[in-house]
């Protein structure tokens, strides 16, 4: 058996020019992976979005995409979230971390085809399923981490199913499906150097990668190995944000309240010691003291980009055992440490007591202590995570007279620690009463004697009165999540000729699946105690689902012009959620030799994960409070909801391709998208709005009513619905000239419809929005690549323009102010952003005629170092939509032997 890599007219235009985001190439004839040669000789495929192998000429009636090495190469990619950043269909995605988008998964990536989801697009490597990692994001979701996934040098190319797979894949193909291809049959060796460096800070990035292959005459293997380092960009390298969209009301020097609703700053010092004193009552309300707040600037001490290391390695090893047998089996690994800056402490929302027998309390009274254990001149404290991934899948795959078969079995596991320090609630108000430090015994003990210390939260700290490092020690430790994330999957399938129509033989596709995930969270003793006084803490999570699943595919060739898709899966989760049946009909019409129709419908079911329904986690959040009327710092605490039901959607494609000339080529898609009780996390800042004095959803620091918010308790509810609709645009066009070849490219999503049902919102048109307010992500109405590539004997060169339209900040109004109860002229317009990239690779083998292969690549990323637009929220940008690091300078040696 021999397997050969195909690419049909369109898919090699894109390949070698490059085609699309600018490299993307929507295309109904897409590259395919695992052809082989049928004793008839003739060459059969299959494509991502079908288990039933075609002609070389079939065309996928499902919008496919497709992005090859040669065009990841030609972005300078060092990983896969350079690939997916760049794509105008992945709208949402968490690649560019900080700790108020993605507090706890630093230096991971994610895809979120349409905005529907991070753990609504289902990725695949060959075909096979991936592990989830164990640590969810912010709101509650489990996905693919991409910079676990292969090392970029073994990537031979990446397809993308557009208009939804849940009928043939299973549920968490509601968005579509990514497919990632490795290289095969590769003879040689091959190592890259690449260097990147930013423009602002000590922003670095190296990355060493190094691929072996051979073949022989009864298999091949393969084997990838890559390093990647990564150093930090901070805030205060780069500051994107106004300090007023990074202070917090709690700091230090702090704030004490005297009486219920009545704090006042340290009487001892507040801006003098770096502090933003914020008046909140008329001079001498209070005789003798301020009343208000001291703020405090955590912006400076957060990143943008964490300093991280990655491992990553592969192997792949193929073997005949016959002409009609093969086994195949690949083992893949990576190590990812990722180091993320953070505030010297958290908050402290636990309103402990400073005792009247303070000896520096100047208030005669006892008062609850409003602040943070350490705050402006201390170092930050950061926050780590350490992400290890395995997987092993083999596969046993025969060819039959009239098709073929396949038996395999993937095992997949993600280990997750994520720590972070906090102060303990119960040390801390010990200290507070004079009984701080580690060998101190608060029952026989006398305050502030001997072994015995005070914790001075007063600003005499920083003068008269410092705190020892061994009282600080005695109430800080670190939080420690340990999960664990498990898949195994068994899957066998076939597929086989059945009746002879107008274009050929009907095919038919039988297959079925077991899969179980199980996802386990260990907090130390301390959370488990909800013993921190910020993160508080959680109980532990051990959790299971198991999944049955049969599914059947009919490829109907009507005739020479007509192929017909039809596909069905049914899925069996037991208890609760029970089982669904899922249809998919995929039509394509090749109206012309050079016009073609498609179209395509199908339904989805996405059950509940085991985090939704059993876990729990408290994230960092920014939101307003409008009865405070200013921005405040959050914990938000989560919980599960057994509850939950499973959300259900439907999915439309309408296209059409377009060759009306040699070398030009036209595709348009619109696509539509329907979800009913969509599973979400309830939005923090919507519960606020819905009713600030729920004191069972939202606590304040003295009054319950009126003073400043210090925490949310929310959960994940089924919303009511989610419709979102848009088009997709692709063209190119190649010409050839004695300058050499020229190929500009386009290619444009334009979001038509994002309209949202929240629980708490109400129905909201997400189109055009942030959507800060609800549960929708950042949706900019239009997204643009255009591209121009080169290529002239030895010599190549690209030049990107990438273009992000402008869209509303719910967050805040017109005025800059922020929006606590409605904006009466309007939200304030985030900036459209168009940057730049370029690309220069010469072949230097070719030039100096050597044996092995030499290629140089310059370029730089956002070459005039475009600013992401400001917005008036935490870090200063939006990270689901924008990069904050600026111009990216880069280098690559490539050597092949």
């Amino acid at each position: 058996m021999k397997f050969k890599t195909r690419k049909t007219a369109v898919a090699a235009m894109v390949g070698t020019a490059l085609f699309c985001s600018p490299y993307l190439a929507s295309a109904q004839e897409a590259e395919v992976e695992n052809e082989q040669e049928a004793k008839k000789d003739v060459e059969l495929i299959l494509v991502t979005g079908s288990f039933v192998r075609r002609s070389e000429n079939f065309e996928s009636p499902s919008p496919l995409a497709v992005v090859d090495s040669v065009a990841i190469d030609a972005i300078g990619a060092k990983n896969i979230a350079d690939i997916t950043q760049t794509l105008t269909i992945n709208t949402g995605a968490e690649n560019n971390p900080d700790a108020f988008t993605q507090n706890a998964t630093a230096g991971t990536s994610n895809i979120n085809l349409r905005g529907l989801g991070v753990a609504s697009t289902l990725v695949l490597l060959n075909n096979k399923r991936q592990v989830v990692t164990a640590q969810p994001t912010n709101e509650g979701l489990n996905f693919v981490d991409t910079s676990s996934l292969v090392p970029m040098i073994a990537i031979d190319r990446m397809e993308v199913v557009k208009d939804g797979a849940s009928a043939l894949y299973g549920s968490d193909a509601v968005a579509g499906v990514v497919n990632f291809i490795t290289k095969r049959n590769y003879d040689g060796a091959m190592v890259s150097v690449d260097y990147q460096d930013g423009a602002h800070g000590d922003n670095k990035e190296y990355v060493l990668q190094g691929l072996w292959g051979a073949t022989g005459d009864k298999g091949n293997v393969i084997a990838a190995i890559s390093y990647t380092n990564r150093s930090p960009l901070f805030i205060s390298d780069r500051r994107l944000s106004r300090p007023q969209d990074d202070t917090s009301a709690l700091g230090n020097p702090a704030s004490f309240f005297i009486a219920p609703g009545v704090p006042v700053i340290d009487p001892f010092g507040c801006e003098e010691f770096g502090g933003f004193p914020q008046i909140l009552a008329p001079e001498g309300t209070v005789p003798g003291l301020d009343v208000g707040l001291c703020g405090f600037d955590f912006g400076p001490f957060y990143s943008y980009v964490p300093d991280e290391s990655r491992i990553n390695a592969y192997t792949r090893a193929e073997y005949e055992f016959t002409d009609d047998i093969t086994w195949t089996t690949e083992i893949g690994m990576a190590r990812n440490r990722a180091e993320r800056g953070g505030a010297p402490s958290f908050p402290i929302l636990t309103a402990p007591v400073v005792p009247d027998y303070h000896p520096q309390n100047p208030f005669g009274r006892a008062v609850s202590f409003f602040g943070r254990a350490e705050g402006n001149g201390q170092p930050g404290d950061a926050a780590n995570t350490e992400s290890d991934t395995f997987r092993f899948s083999t596969n046993l795959q025969g060819v039959t007279d009239s098709g073929f078969w396949e038996i395999s079995y993937t095992r997949a596991v993600n280990d997750f620690v994520f720590s972070v320090p906090d102060v303990l609630n119960t040390e801390f108000q010990l200290a507070l009463l004079g009984f701080g430090g580690s060998n101190c015994n608060p029952v026989l003990g006398t305050p502030g004697e001997g072994s015995c210390e005070f914790f001075n939260p007063f600003a005499t700290s920083y003068t008269s009165a410092p705190n020892s490092d061994y009282v600080l020690n005695s109430f800080t430790a670190k939080q420690v999540i340990d999960s664990k994330s498990d898949l195994e999957v068994f899957e066998a399938f076939t597929s086989f000729d059945t009746f002879e129509m107008g274009g050929g033989y009907a095919a038919l596709a039988l297959g079925v699946q077991y899969r179980e995930n199980s996802l386990r969270q260990d907090y130390d003793e301390l959370s488990n105690q909800d013993s921190f006084t910020f993160v508080i803490g959680n109980p532990d999570l051990d959790g299971s689902q198991d999944v049955w699943a049969a599914f059947g595919e009919l490829a109907l060739p009507v005739s020479d012009e007509l192929d017909v898709q039809i596909a069905l899966r049914y899925e069996d989760y037991g208890g609760s959620i029970g089982s669904t049946v899922d249809p998919k009909l995929a039509i394509s019409w090749r109206a012309t030799d050079d016009f073609s129709l498609r179209g395509s419908i199908s339904t989805s079911f996405r059950a509940p994960t085991v985090f939704l329904a059993q876990g729990g986690a408290t994230s960092l959040q920014q939101v307003v409070d409008p009865v405070q009327g200013a921005q405040a710092f959050v914990a938000v605490r989560t919980s599960g909801n057994e509850d939950l039901k499973p959300e259900e959607s439907t999915a439309y494609n309408i296209g059409f391709s377009y060759e009306p000339f040699r070398d030009l080529s036209i595709e348009l898609d619109y696509w539509n998208f329907e979800f009913e009780d969509l599973i979400i996390q309830e939005n923090a800042q919507a519960l606020l709005n819905a009713d600030p004095t729920d004191t069972s959803r939202i606590v304040r620091a003295g009054d319950p009513l009126t003073g400043p918010v210090l925490q949310i308790n929310n959960t994940y509810v089924n919303a009511s619905s989610l419709e979102t609709s848009g088009i997709d645009f692709v063209s190119s066009y190649k010409m050839e000239t004695e300058l050499g070849n020229f190929t500009p490219t386009i290619q444009a999503t334009y979001i038509t419809k994002y309209d949202l049902n929240d629980p708490q919102a109400g129905d909201i048109d997400g189109a055009g929005r942030r959507n800060f307010n609800n549960i929708g992500v950042s949706s900019p109405e239009l997204r643009m690549n255009i591209g121009l590539n080169w290529q002239h004997d030895v010599h190549a060169a690209n030049l990107f323009l990438r273009y992000v339209s402008s869209y509303d900040d719910d967050q805040n109004c017109a005025d800059g102010t922020s929006n606590t109860g409605g904006c009466a002229n309007g939200f304030y317009e985030i900036d459209s952003m168009l940057t730049v990239d370029a690309q220069y690779n010469i072949d230097l083998g070719s030039v100096f005629d050597t044996d092995q292969s030499y290629v140089l690549t310059i370029g730089g990323v956002n070459l005039f170092d475009e600013e992401p637009p400001q917005v008036f929220t935490n870090s200063g940008f939006d990270s689901k939509v924008h990069d904050p690091r600026g111009r990216q300078i880069y280098a690559r040696l490539a050597i092949e032997f």
